[in-house]
C-alpha cells in the first residue's frame, strides 16, 4: 500500500496488526528501492515500512526548495512523523550507509521508539581518505555536475568489480536527485564528524547489529573497534562483499538480519 501526503513518501507491507514493525532507512543518493531484495523475506514475519528521505525517491516537495540547510535531527523527526501517522509505537530499524547515522540519531532522542538497530555499511568514522574525499567534494560541489562527483565517490567507496551492481544502483537512484538537493545532502555529510565522535563515545543500550562487508575498507576498521567497546553491539562481517551489503549479498544479509531480529 502506498501513500503520498505532505510528509515523507512511504510504503508499507502489512502482515498483521499485532506483528512487530521493521523500518528501512536508505542512504544519501539512494531511495527505498534499494531494499527490493529484502521485502519478500522480511514481510513473512514483520510489518514492513519503507521511507524515502526528503528529496529522494518519491519524497520530492517544493517546500524542501526553501530549506537552505539540512540537519540530522530534523531528518530523523521526519521519519518519526511517519511512524506517528501510522500509529507505530515502536519499530526495529534497518539502515544502510548514511541512513545508519539517521537511525543512530533517532535513538538518542526517541529511544522508546526503537526496538533494535541493524546498521549495514555503517558510517561511524571517516578515515583519512574519507576526510580528503569530503574536502575535495566541498571544493568541487558547485563547479562540476553532481552526478560526476557522485560517480567518483561511488567508485572510491566501492572500487572492486564485484561492487559494480551496487555502484550502478546508487548512481541510477542519484540521477533522480536535483543538483541543489545533492549539495544540501553533501553539505550535511561533510559536517558529520562531531556527531560521529559522540556516537563512538556514547554507547546506546538498544541492541545493535552491524553488518559490514569484508571489503568495506573505508568504514569496517572503525566499526570493528567500536564493537569491542560497546557491549550492546555485535558485528557480522560478510565475506567478499563491499559497502552496500544488502545489494551485493542479499541472501546473506537477510539471513543475518532475520536471525538477529528473531532472537
Amino acid at each position: 500500500m502506498q501513500f503520498k501526503i505532505y510528509m515523507l513518501h512511504y510504503t508499507t507491507y502489512l502482515l498483521d496488526k499485532d506483528a512487530p514493525w521493521v523500518t528501512f532507512v536508505h542512504g544519501a543518493g539512494g531511495s527505498s528501492a534499494i531494499w527490493f531484495r529484502q521485502i519478500r523475506d522480511f514481510k513473512k514475519s514483520f510489518n514492513v515500512l519503507l521511507v524515502d528521505l526528503r528529496g529522494h525517491g518519491k519524497s520530492k516537495n517544493h517546500v524542501y526548495e526553501k530549506l537552505k540547510q539540512y540537519s540530522f535531527d530534523v531528518i530523523g523527526d521526519e521519519v518519526i512523523e511517519v511512524l506517528d501517522h501510522l500509529r507505530i509505537k515502536q519499530s526495529h530499524f534497518v539502515g544502510i550507509s548514511l541512513g545508519t547515522i539517521i537511525i543512530r540519531e533517532i535513538t538518542e532522542r526517541h529511544p522508546e521508539r526503537v526496538s533494535s538497530m541493524i546498521l549495514a555499511g555503517a558510517i561511524m568514522k571517516l578515515n583519512i581518505r574519507g576526510q580528503i574525499l569530503m574536502r575535495l567534494g566541498i571544493l568541487l560541489k558547485s563547479v562540476i555536475p553532481y552526478l560526476l562527483l557522485y560517480k567518483l565517490f561511488a567508485f572510491i567507496i566501492m572500487p572492486k568489480k564485484n561492487h559494480k551492481a551496487s555502484r550502478n544502483l546508487f548512481v541510477q537512484e542519484a540521477k533522480k536527485l536535483y543538483q541543489k538537493e545533492f549539495i544540501r545532502w553533501f553539505t550535511l555529510a561533510a559536517k558529520v564528524n562531531p556527531l560521529l565522535a559522540f556516537f563512538r563515545i556514547k554507547e546506546t543500550p538498544i541492541p545493535t547489529l552491524y553488518v559490514m562487508g569484508e571489503e568495506d575498507y573505508m568504514f569496517l576498521p572503525s566499526i570493528t573497534k567500536l564493537v569491542k567497546n560497546h557491549s550492546s553491539a555485535k558485528l557480522e562481517v560478510v565475506p567478499a562483499c563491499g559497502h552496500v551489503v544488502n545489494v551485493e549479498k542479499p541472501e546473506a544479509f537477510n539471513q543475518i538480519a532475520l536471525n538477529f531480529l528473531n532472537k
